[in-house]
């Protein structure tokens, strides 16, 4: 079972994760410093989506999350939809996650390329080696990863923000204001995860109490933390916040010396942590698709509370091989991958949201959080734009093996509707 300390660590860590690390750099990029308007107003989004999804897993904790919520709301095809979207992602953004890791190893080791995909395929295989052995191993490692992140950007953002300059905020909105939904759509994905523990809600001790409060509790550290290093980004380093690694910077402004090797090994933490989260969520909601026919049955091994889906997990590390793969020969940009995730996570947002408004309590705290949620979600879909095309393909391929499942059942259940009849025949021939 597992403790609300651990599940908190494990809602930071799928939330907080490599957003910290490469999503200020994007999104001064985008928008300059009125990205820090796009950062507050997804911290304030993260608290009714926080609290939310914390009230559906308290509720109806169970291995599908947001798929069981959305189908006890809307039926089969439509928890295909989500779960599909969620799972699939989750192979797509780990190559993204393990590369902005590798980016800052390398900045400290050198090895170029080379040692960015040599460190991201070592990540991707220890956070899978950690979920072999479940909930309680991944819980606990997750708890020490927080404890050593928190501390270690709690340090680069108070010893930077002495060196602040207001003037860095010159000229506010330099690419426009419509640059600011831009900046919003890239940071989907550092907001992406609210959903991820979900689908461990029912290894909590007990989860109407347990997943509450470890989503609280990770609603302060983060809203804390990225706040706290987005403005650090922008008020000491300027221009400069548009670098490829804007948190060694602001070790070197604040501790100063040699903080590269400091700086990658925040950089390796928070990956493990935000990949250990992902996997864990997406594996156990591979073996609960499976178990509702979302997936094939061979999937549903692991699906009960307590229990290890490696079969669902094992195909987890394949697909994210693969997706490395392809990264790898072809130079695709982590930005590309950024926000392909983010199109499936903000239809997850979405679906999960519809569910909250229709299952949750009428005019309850938590049902006014869904609909805010549910609001938010269809912004954040127009900002997402083309991106979404990815996820409506994968959505598509849902419905089909929806269908395909549907069409095999009713043809199954008439031939044993035909072999019943001939076996009544057979029986009333030989009574005569």
């Amino acid at each position: 079972m597992m403790t609300v300390p651990q599940g908190a660590a494990l809602s930071i860590g799928a939330v907080l994760g490599t957003g910290v690390i490469a999503l200020p750099a994007l999104a001064a990029q985008t928008a300059g410093p009125a990205s820090l308007l796009a950062w507050a107003a997804l911290i304030l989004l993260s608290v009714p989506l926080a609290a939310t999804f914390a009230a559906l897993g308290a509720r109806h904790p169970d291995a599908g999350g947001v798929a069981t919520y959305v189908r006890r709301a809307f039926g089969g095809r439509a928890a295909a939809v989500v779960g599909w979207s969620f799972y699939f992602a989750v192979p797509v953004g780990a190559p993204a996650a393990a590369l902005f890791g590798g980016a800052y190893v390398a900045a400290a080791l050198g090895g170029g390329t080379r040692t960015v995909l040599l460190t991201a395929v070592g990540l991707m295989l220890i956070v899978t080696v950690g979920n072999l052995g479940g909930v309680r191993v991944s819980g606990r490692l997750q708890l020490g990863l927080a404890a050593l992140l928190i501390t270690l950007l709690l340090t680069a953002t108070a010893t930077a923000l002495l060196h602040a300059d207001p003037a860095n905020l010159r000229p506010f909105a330099p690419h426009g204001w419509w640059a600011v939904g831009s900046a919003a759509a890239v940071l989907v994905w550092g907001f992406a995860g609210w959903e991820a523990v979900t689908s461990l809600a029912a290894d909590f001790r007990r989860p109407a109490r347990d997943l509450p409060r470890a989503t609280a509790i990770a609603l302060l550290v983060v809203g804390v933390l990225y706040l706290g290093i987005a403005a650090a980004s922008i008020l000491v380093l300027g221009p400069a916040a548009t670098g490829d690694a804007p948190l060694a910077e602001l070790l070197a402004r604040g501790v100063g010396g040699q903080v590269r090797a400091i700086a990658a090994t925040a950089a390796v933490l928070l990956t493990l942590g935000t990949m250990n989260a992902y996997y864990a969520g997406a594996a156990k909601l591979g073996a609960a698709l499976g178990r509702d026919g979302a997936l094939p049955a061979w999937f549903a091994r692991g699906s009960g509370a307590g229990e290890v889906p490696r079969r669902s997990l094992a195909v987890v590390a394949g697909l994210a091989g693969v997706s490395m793969l392809v990264v790898a020969l072809t130079g695709t940009a982590a930005r590309a991958l950024v926000l392909l995730t983010s199109g499936a996570f903000v239809l997850v947002y979405l679906m999960g949201s519809a569910a909250a408004v229709r299952l949750l309590p009428h005019r309850s705290p938590a049902w006014w959080c869904a609909g805010v949620s549910l609001a938010a979600s269809l912004v954040l879909l127009v900002l997402t734009g083309w991106y979404m095309l990815s996820t409506l393909v994968v959505a598509a391929g849902a419905l089909l093996y929806a269908r395909r499942t549907r069409t095999a059942a009713v043809a199954r259940s008439a031939e044993e509707s035909s072999g019943e009849r001939c076996e009544r025949a057979a029986e009333s021939w030989s009574g005569a």
